[in-house]
């Protein structure tokens, strides 16, 4: 059996190639944590970990020179940091009649469709792992997420800025590029927040906000919303809730109508977390199956269009990256 057929399906590598850039160009809108992570591309031949690795800082308790003594050299130390990679996909049948009697590029639309769904469904996935780190601040100051009723001010920004800075976390001045192909540029620095579209209203009222629109040569991020001193927020609709999880307010949205949900903002710095990215070539691989006698499909009913990719997200370093946990004011 020839190569294209059990990779790509009934579509030749260039085909398939053509196809994953598609594919890829409709996931971009909705990839916002594939830009500020500490990105792996996925190895040729790849084994089911990928490995990120962090340098150690040196002391920096000063020590006076001896005159004509060469100090002893000190040596880098790492830390190695592994991750689990699992695969994801999905498919769509089109059988047939549809594709022989539908008026509209049906492989074309699917294969779009499935371009937004691969993008949502890894970031999902970096997401809930990355949501899982220990850094908490509570609005308000309270002790527990059953306890938040209080939105997002200038106050609580601040705490977490001011908690950064003091883990000598770095600002963020490069970034995955917004193509399909794997590379970077530099960026204005940085921190960046990343939340649930709810908290807009809250996030317009604090004091010195700035919109986007009046950035001026500043470019924003695809999903940025505008800025509040040295943080960059970006909203996706990924980033949800806690429904019904913190304290009783009749002020804050709550789904059951008692108790405020809870919203996750995520503040990263560089280097706080690493991603395998949804760029380049091996990324993503589109399969295209044309309906075919067999076995199982003795008429040739059915074919596929799918998609299948590997990933994974960890968390680098706790202390660099913290998460908010806020309500939302009606």
């Amino acid at each position: 059996m020839s190569e294209n057929i059990t990779t790509y399906g009934d579509i030749s590598p260039r085909t398939a190639q053509y196809a994953a850039k598609r594919l890829l160009k409709r996931a971009i809108p909705y990839l916002v944590l594939e830009k500020f992570g500490q990105s792996r591309p996925l190895p040729r031949k790849h084994s089911d970990t990928v490995k990120f690795r962090r340098y150690e800082r040196f002391p920096i308790h000063p020590t006076p020179l001896t005159e004509g003594v060469t100090p002893s050299a000190r040596k880098l130390t790492t830390t190695d940091i592994p991750a689990q990679l699992h695969q994801y996909g999905d498919r769509i049948e089109i059988t047939d009649v549809i594709m022989d009697t539908h008026e509209d590029p049906v492989m074309q639309e699917g294969m779009d469709i499935l371009g937004e769904q691969a993008a949502q469904m890894l970031e999902v996935v970096r997401f809930y792992a990355l949501r899982g780190g220990t850094n908490v601040y509570y609005a308000s100051g309270v002790a527990s997420r059953a306890e938040v009723v209080a939105p997002i001010n200038l106050a609580f920004q601040r705490n977490v800025t001011r908690q950064l800075k003091r883990q000598d976390a770095r600002t963020i001045t490069r970034v995955v590029r917004s193509t399909p192909n794997f590379n970077t540029e530099n960026v204005a620095a940085s921190f960046i927040a990343m939340c649930h579209p709810d908290l807009e209203n809250d996030l317009r009222d604090m004091p010195g906000w700035t919109s986007t629109e009046n950035y001026g040569s500043l470019p924003p991020y695809e999903n940025e919303i505008g800025k509040c001193e040295s943080i960059r927020y970006l909203t996706s609709t990924i980033f949800e809730p806690w429904i019904d999880a913190g304290g009783a307010s009749d002020d804050v949205l709550s789904d059951g109508g008692s108790k405020a949900n809870v919203y996750p903002v995520l503040y990263v710095s560089a280097d706080a977390y690493g991603i395998v990215p949804l760029k380049g070539k091996g990324a993503v691989r589109p399969m295209v199956v044309n309906p075919k006698p067999s076995d199982s499909d003795p008429l040739a009913q059915r074919g596929h269009i799918a998609w299948k990719a590997w990933q994974t997200a960890v968390i680098l370093n706790d202390a660099w990256m913290i998460r908010g946990e806020v309500a939302v004011s009606k």
